[in-house]
């Protein structure tokens, strides 16, 4: 009876979820329709100066300004954030702008940032090319060592970064425990959930403070459009939704309708995507000329009670692997040199 329960609870959430992906944040307008429309305009009407100035002024939910706000970038906050269990939302231009909004929102000269060592190349370039030289201190931590972050994390800290799993070697962070660590040293743990997505992995559920997305990727999943977008409490999302606003990385309203699409079919891609890397590493590994498949769905991951732990589905689409020296391979076998 209780195994009945539990598949029937997963069901219902696996439901909810996929639900959520394709009707939640949205509002019909007198028109009625079915698909979220596009509000491909640059700015509003107002049938007054007195409603005008209730909404720059005080902010009464009316849409002012393209660079400000827009009805379908902000269908597709709502419908993000309630896929990741957060409170609030923004959307900017790309993946990177959510980054640089995040940092340029909670960092000021004097802050510490640490972050792990496997985040994406660009994250890293604009800490050490560009925040580095405004006073912001950077300090690297293996991703998958707890002491480590520990250590770090005794010295006073604004934020804390990282991304798991990591591109390309599939390392995984303990998100609770470096969220436990954040919290008992006041210090803003941010998540990069780009290689998981919601669907497989909801790190806030985990203790992380704010989840960034480069939504170019998986939540679009066919190459259409740029896109960024972090999600947390409306506490920390505030001075981010104010840096977008006044530096301008927006996301345009086309971009956030393909999203829209994109999300409709996030939960069956993202399940799409786990079977067939799972065949490919389960290949792999066969493979004589193979001596290391990294992916988070193997049992052989050395951190796969982790993942299992705190991944919802494990899996995810993507992983690598390293070959044997030439000298260490089987007689015969095929070279897979670069053409």
């Amino acid at each position: 009876m209780m195994d009945r329960d539990r598949r029937l609870q997963a069901l219902l959430s696996e439901m909810d979820l996929q639900t959520q992906a394709i009707r939640s944040g949205s509002e019909r307008s007198p028109e009625r329709e079915h698909s979220e429309p596009i509000f491909a305009t640059s700015s509003f009407v107002f049938p007054d100066a007195a409603v005008m100035a209730d909404a720059f002024i005080n902010d009464s939910g009316l849409s002012i300004y393209g660079r400000v706000d827009n009805p379908t970038v902000d269908v597709f906050c709502r419908r993000l954030a309630a896929l990741e269990g957060g409170e609030a939302c923004e959307a900017t231009a790309s993946g990177m702008g959510a980054v640089l909004a995040t940092l340029m929102a909670h960092c000021q000269a004097g802050d510490r940032v640490v972050m792990s060592s496997g985040v994406f190349g660009a994250t890293l370039t604009l800490m050490k090319k560009f925040f580095i030289k405004y006073g912001i201190h950077l300090d690297l931590v293996n991703p998958t060592d707890l002491d480590a972050w520990s250590r770090a994390l005794k010295t006073p800290a604004k934020l804390a970064y990282c991304e798991t799993p990591s591109n390309p070697m599939i390392e995984i962070v303990d998100i609770k425990a470096v969220s436990a660590l954040c919290r008992a040293n006041e210090t803003i743990f941010v998540v990069d959930n780009c290689f998981m997505t919601p669907v497989l992995q909801r790190p806030l559920d985990f203790g992380a403070d704010l989840v960034i997305h480069s939504a170019t990727k998986y939540l679009d999943g066919q190459g259409r459009v740029l896109g960024g977008a972090v999600v947390g409490s409306a506490e920390l999302i505030t001075p981010i939704t104010a840096f977008i606003r006044s530096g301008g990385v927006t996301m345009s309203a086309f971009n956030a309708w393909v999203f829209l699409k994109g999300l409709e079919t996030l939960d069956i891609r993202m399940q799409a995507h786990s079977g067939r890397a799972m065949e490919l590493a389960s290949w792999l590994l066969e493979q004589p000329e193979v001596s290391r498949v990294n992916y988070a769905g193997l049992t052989s991951h050395p951190q796969a009670e982790l993942i299992a732990s705190q991944m919802r589905t494990v899996g995810g689409g993507v992983l690598s692997f390293e070959l044997k020296r030439p000298t260490e391979r089987p007689h015969g076998a095929l070279s897979m040199q670069p053409v």
